[in-house]
């Protein structure tokens, strides 16, 4: 395992803590650093707000978090602090409601792509100080918001989730979604766009096995759509629903765009491969593992184990990590299949 030396700084500056903790679960949600401080920690009553840095090693040049103190809450003994990264405020913006926006015919997003409309609400929602848009890239495929005009007091969170849901790229076999996730430039927490990532193609970051580097392994079943509608060219529109699966998981409704289809035939014909691509990753694995500090969202992994059934590659969804000056253990979240491979390594242990 990489000798790791963790550091955190308070607007520039190091501090001494005692333990800490970092979590990203993905998916458009806030990361979030926790960490603990002496009482002697001068100051305490000025660092609401201020920005926090986490560095995974102190000689590194970009912060593996940035974020800013949210809470602050002093024991006997210790101090403990709680920063969000960017996309707090954009969720809360700052505060204890969520950043909203308001569009009318004459003030909105109509005719924007993805990238540029996301560019426009973070700066009409006062967020683009927190979080930057230098780096955003766009959609695979490329979208526009004239379609279907966001209207009214809107969340800004959901602004970006239902943009980014419309586009669906459809080169491969299997439908892929493209995500949004915050990178850091060295200087200031940017904003991107990327398709998911191809476990066929990618190649991995990095490997994983059973015997050597994975210590424990959890299951999360995760919600998926039952209902999904496509809208494709000429007002066309397809409806698939499962009615095992809506029997089962109950209903969860989807729907996204592709000017590709111009049938209703076509539409349901892509709906139904939207299923199947939900299927297929409903199970997220949670890894406790000895390496790997530095995969973020959408990296792609390798799995191997002694039968090639359970191998292959993962995507990478979330991390955690928990540190002190002389303690460090990470876990994964990962994603791709029915979890037969927690059955297998549990069974290749007894």
């Amino acid at each position: 395992m990489l000798e790791l030396t963790p550091k955190i700084c308070i607007e520039g500056k190091e501090v001494d803590y005692i333990k800490g903790g970092y979590k990203c679960d993905g998916n458009l949600t806030s990361a979030t650093l926790t960490f603990t401080l002496p009482l002697t920690f001068a100051g305490l009553k000025k660092v609401w707000n201020k920005e926090v840095t986490f560095f995974l090693n102190d000689y590194d040049s970009v912060p593996m978090f940035r974020g800013w103190i949210k809470r602050v809450k002093e024991t006997y003994s210790d101090v403990e602090i709680y920063a969000e990264d960017a996309l707090g405020y954009m969720l809360k913006a700052g505060e204890l409601g969520e950043a909203r926006v308001v569009f009318d015919d004459y003030d909105n997003l109509d005719g924007l792509t993805v990238g540029a409309a996301i560019t426009e609400l973070l700066l009409k929602t006062k967020l683009n100080n927190k979080l930057k848009t230098g780096m955003i890239g766009d959609t695979d495929p490329t979208l526009r918001t004239g379609n279907k005009p966001f209207r009214g007091p809107l969340v800004a969170l959901n602004i970006v989730k239902e943009l980014l849901a419309r586009a669906i790229n459809t080169d491969g076999d299997l439908p892929r979604p493209n995500i949004g996730r915050i990178v850091d430039d060295g200087i200031y927490s940017q904003f991107v766009i990327e398709l998911e990532s191809d476990l066929e193609s990618t190649i991995p970051k990095y490997v994983f096995t059973e015997k050597y580097n994975i210590q424990d392994i959890k299951i999360t079943k995760k919600r998926i759509p039952t209902i999904i509608i496509v809208k494709g060219d000429n007002n066309t529109s397809g409806t698939f629903t499962h009615d095992g699966a809506l029997s089962a998981l109950d209903r969860t409704y989807f729907e996204v765009e592709n000017k590709l289809e111009d049938s209703p035939a076509g539409c349901k014909d892509f709906a139904a491969k939207l299923f199947e691509a939900n299927l297929k990753v409903q199970y997220e694995y949670s890894l406790k593992i000895v390496d790997g500090a530095y995969l973020v969202e959408n990296d792609v992994v390798k799995i191997i184990t002694d039968d090639p059934e359970f191998s292959g590659n993962y995507r990478i969804i979330g991390k955690a990590i928990s540190f002190s000056p002389n303690s460090f253990s990470l876990a994964l979240v990962i994603n791709r299949k029915p979890p037969t491979l927690a059955e297998y390594i549990s069974s290749s242990d007894n």
